[in-house]
Parts: C-alpha cells; sequence; structure tokens
C-alpha cells in the first residue's frame, strides 16, 4: 500500500459522497499517480463501513470487467470485484430514478447463489458449481463516479466496481443439466435488440469468475460465505440508458428481467 490511513478514509468519503449526490467527479489516481490495488480495495472497505454505519446490509458481491467485450470496451484485461448493497435492489419490471445516477448503463449477467462456502487459493469452476445452491437472471445498472466513465483499474475498484443498482429476475435453477457457457441471453432497450451473448463471454464460464472472486479473497484470508449472492459480470458491454428507456432481457432456461428508467 502507498497511501496512509487518513487519505484512505478521505477519498471513500470522496467517493461515495460522489455516488449520493450523483455528481461525476475526476479518477483518484489523477491527484494520487502511485495508488495500488490494496490501496484501492482498501478504500473500497472504508466506503463499505460508512454504509454500514449508517445501517445499510450487503446484498451481495460482484465480479466486473470480465466479459470480453467489456474488456476490450474499457482497455483493460483483469477483472475487478465489488460489493453491493441492500439499498440497490430495484423489482423485476420497477423504475429505476436516472436523477439518482450519473450516467447509468445496464449488462445482462447470471448471478449464482451458493448452498455451501467457497474458499481459495485453487477454487475452480467444478469447485463453484458444486457449492451453488442455484442461479438466477439479473441485470446490473453500472454508474462510474468517475467524468466521461473514464478511469484505470485502481481508480474503478476504488469506486466500488461502479456497483449502482441490481434486479434478479424470478426464476431460480438448479445448475445441474444446465451449460452455463452456451445459455444465451437477448437485451432489447425500447423493444429493438442492443445486444446478445451466451454466458461464455464471461471469461470463458461464468462460474470462472465466481472462482476468481474466491481465489482473490483468498489473499485477504476471506471466502464467499453460504447463502451468498454474486453477480459474474456482464456478458455484453454495458449500454447506455436514460429517463424514458424500457430495458428486457431473455434469458434462455431462466426467464426475463425487465425495467424501466425515468
Amino acid at each position: 500500500m502507498t497511501l496512509d490511513n487518513n487519505t484512505i478514509q478521505q477519498l471513500a468519503a470522496h467517493l461515495e459522497n460522489a455516488e449520493l449526490s450523483a455528481t461525476a467527479v475526476t479518477k483518484i489516481t489523477d491527484a494520487h499517480p502511485q495508488l495500488d490495488w490494496d490501496d484501492a480495495y482498501a478504500i473500497q472497505a472504508a466506503i463499505r463501513a460508512r454504509k454500514e454505519s449508517r445501517g445499510h446490509r450487503i446484498a451481495g458481491l460482484k465480479a466486473g470487467l470480465t466479459s470480453r467485450a467489456k474488456m476490450k470496451q474499457m482497455g483493460v484485461e483483469t477483472p475487478v470485484f465489488g460489493l453491493i448493497f441492500d439499498y440497490m435492489s430495484v423489482a423485476d419490471g420497477g423504475e429505476i430514478d436516472t436523477k439518482k445516477l450519473i450516467h447509468p448503463k445496464v449488462e445482462a449477467e447470471i448471478a449464482f447463489v451458493l448452498k455451501k462456502a467457497l474458499r481459495g487459493p485453487g477454487c475452480h469452476v467444478g469447485a463453484v458449481l458444486a457449492a451453488t445452491d442455484f442461479v438466477v437472471p439479473a441485470v446490473e445498472i453500472i454508474d462510474s463516479r468517475y467524468e466521461n466513465f473514464r478511469f484505470d483499474l485502481a481508480s474503478v475498484i476504488a469506486d466500488n466496481t461502479s456497483a449502482s443498482r441490481f434486479v434478479v429476475g424470478g426464476v431460480a435453477r438448479s445448475v445441474e443439466g444446465l451449460d452455463l457457457r452456451t445459455l444465451g441471453l437477448v437485451m432489447e432497450k425500447n423493444g429493438e435488440i442492443v445486444a446478445m451473448a451466451a454466458g461464455a463471454a464471461v471469461l470463458g464460464h461464468p462460474a470462472v469468475a465466481v472462482a476468481a472472486l474466491a481465489n482473490h479473497l483468498a489473499t485477504r484470508g476471506e471466502e464467499i460465505p453460504a447463502g451468498t449472492f454474486i453477480m459474474s459480470g456482464g456478458a455484453t458491454e454495458a449500454i447506455p440508458v436514460a429517463a424514458g428507456d424500457a430495458i428486457s432481457v431473455r434469458f434462455q432456461d431462466l426467464g426475463s428481467v425487465s425495467m424501466r428508467f425515468v
């Protein structure tokens, strides 16, 4: 780590205030070019502590920048990991207030719920599937706090990987008999198809992202507890949305997820 605790706390307040006030800021590595991944995850942890001190709770974990399309879009090659909180949850078919967001984008994801804890190092797809209770269809609404969605990896990690809102569909399926690699999805925006993908777009298999998360946490002496909800990362590039837009995503074997932006 390169930053002292006081600086970490200041940056956590800066980024969380940007989220809560829906105000874009310059990426923090402009002022702190030496900031490394350990610093970034420490800032993310400080944001978590701020939210929990106000009574919010963690609703799940998330992987980000996991699709080849998204990596190409953002010019990166390494997944990142973050947290989603209770107040970020939106009911399927619900409305999302764009006045509380800066420049939202949507991406469709396969989400996992565990029946057994997962711990690295050495976690792999087989271990993830064996530990999975069920999978559900989901859409994540990401909203980087950085101006023009311009950031580097350390900055986006510190910003809790652009976590903003998420919507979960009502169909839960056991992974038994499902091939998550070939499971297809179609995203429509205002009735027109804007993205299509399959689960393999997420690192070859969406369970790879969950395994990578377990291995990441192992370096910090942590595990993924049983019962955890995990968003495995967008299978397509993120699609910009604005007030008036309606998004619907159809998932093969998993039903659909929809929402409106107002």
